[in-house]
């Protein structure tokens, strides 16, 4: 009975082994193909100018097999080349003038797993035309080394065309070419302007570079006339003197008259100007002729203080010049002298002899003054002044005044040894002296 047993559990055992051993196991789904972004060389919007453009469309795809690209609808053949992880498909297609407008584009890739596409647009567009409008270059005549202003509008299929480079050129008379001067950018409206320099007669033109988008341009010519500028000249060496002068003496003027690169201008009249203290208006006052070497001269009376300067109003070929201005100080005469008495200072003592530091010190003297051979007492501001033991320079101390009697006392508090002395400096009616000095010992 377990032998039985024991051969049908065997039975069971390879009969479960058998069927797991038949089982065929499920097959597995194919990848979706997925497809990149198409793009475009040139990219968009595609410029057309006068020939065709040819435009490579590029995408790449993975999981596909055959790939497709199609422009509104018509088909473009395109190849493959493999890439990392997948194929790249190119095609190309040229476009005309006439194929101006928008384009629609789809590409597909189609695999084992499927298909996918990708579509979207772009633009062909015609290159614009670019013109210029209202090129002027101002004024028409100038003298050499003077600026002129050129302006314009830079226009783009009859629209102001900003924000783009414009070449101001010139062509001088004689020559066969046209050389740029100056660069400007375009503004709002595409107007434009910029200053020059006119250094020769000749023509002035704006000109305007083709670029990707725009056909280039180039404006109507401007011709400008450029004159020989006047000569400048200068005069040199102006002086005013004697400097000061007395009221009612006279003055004297000279100078040179001189011309850039000619030097003495002969024949010439040159003005004396003169602006006096405290004004604004220069007023003529006389006048000489250049001579040889261009020098002038000429004369004036001095009559109040202020400021002289020649003036040179120019001639045909050469620029007028004004002379740096030159002060004179008129000062009035001096007064009559008027006859003065003679005074003295006498009697002058300065007590007690020796002192002790810091007590006082007492002068005394009396001021006379010569009346028709008499000396009489005088009434004055006397001053008091000290020269301190080993030193040179007096020093001023204090001022006292002498009565009718001409008696002088005063008194100050000794600290240093030295020599006193009194000093009249006199006044209107009298002239002024001073006393004898008289030396005091200070002790401590």
């Amino acid at each position: 009975m377990l032998q039985r047993i024991r051969v049908a559990a065997l039975a069971l055992v390879l009969g479960v082994s058998g069927t797991i051993a038949l089982a065929t196991p499920a097959a597995s789904a194919a990848p979706t193909p997925t497809i990149t972004k198409v793009e475009l060389s040139p990219a968009a919007p595609v410029v057309v100018f006068d020939s065709d453009v040819s435009v490579t469309f590029t995408f790449t795809t993975t999981n596909a097999t055959t790939a497709a690209l199609k422009l509104n609808g018509d088909t473009v053949n395109v190849t493959s080349t493999a890439v990392t992880g997948g194929l790249k498909w190119t095609g190309t297609k040229s476009f005309g003038p006439g194929a101006a407008g928008k384009w629609n584009y789809a590409a597909t890739a189609t695999g084992d797993g499927g298909s996918v596409t990708q579509s979207g647009s772009f633009d062909v567009v015609r290159a614009l035309t670019t013109t210029f409008g209202d090129f002027d270059a101002s004024p028409d005549l100038v003298d050499r080394g003077d600026t002129i202003r050129v302006t314009g509008r830079l226009l783009a299929d009859g629209k102001g065309y900003e924000g783009q480079s414009v070449s101001i050129t010139f062509r001088e008379r004689g020559s066969d070419s046209y050389r740029e001067v100056a660069k400007v950018t375009t503004g709002r409206g595409g107007w434009f302007g910029a200053r020059v320099q006119a250094n020769a007669t000749g023509w002035w033109r704006a000109e305007f570079a083709a670029t990707a988008t725009a056909r280039a341009s180039v404006s109507d010519a401007d011709r400008v006339d450029v004159r020989r500028a006047n000569l400048g000249s200068r005069i040199d060496g102006f002086d005013a003197r004697p400097e000061p002068v007395d009221k009612g003496d006279r003055l004297w003027f000279s100078g040179a008259l001189r011309v850039e690169g000619r030097g003495g201008l002969a024949g010439q009249r040159v003005s004396i100007f003169f602006k006096a203290e405290g004004s604004r208006r220069w007023e003529y006052v006389t006048s000489d002729v250049t001579g040889r070497h261009g020098r002038f001269g000429a004369s004036a009376e001095a009559v109040t203080s202020g400021w002289w300067r020649a003036e040179y109003r120019g001639t045909r070929g050469v620029n007028g010049s004004v002379s740096r201005p030159d002060w004179v100080t008129v000062n009035q005469p001096a007064p009559p002298p008027v006859e003065k008495a003679d005074t003295r200072l006498i009697k002058f003592n300065a007590y007690p002899e020796p002192v002790k530091r810091g007590k006082y010190l007492r002068f005394r003297g009396v001021l006379q003054v010569d009346d028709e051979g008499s000396w009489e007492g005088y009434s004055g501001k006397v001053a008091l002044f000290f020269k301190p033991l080993g030193s040179k320079k007096w020093q001023f101390v204090k001022t006292t005044g002498s009565g009718d009697s001409g008696r002088l006392y005063t008194k100050v508090k000794a600290w240093k040894s030295g020599h006193w002395k009194f000093v009249f400096s006199g006044d209107g009616d009298t002239y002024g002296d001073h006393s004898r000095t008289d030396y005091v010992r200070v002790k401590r």
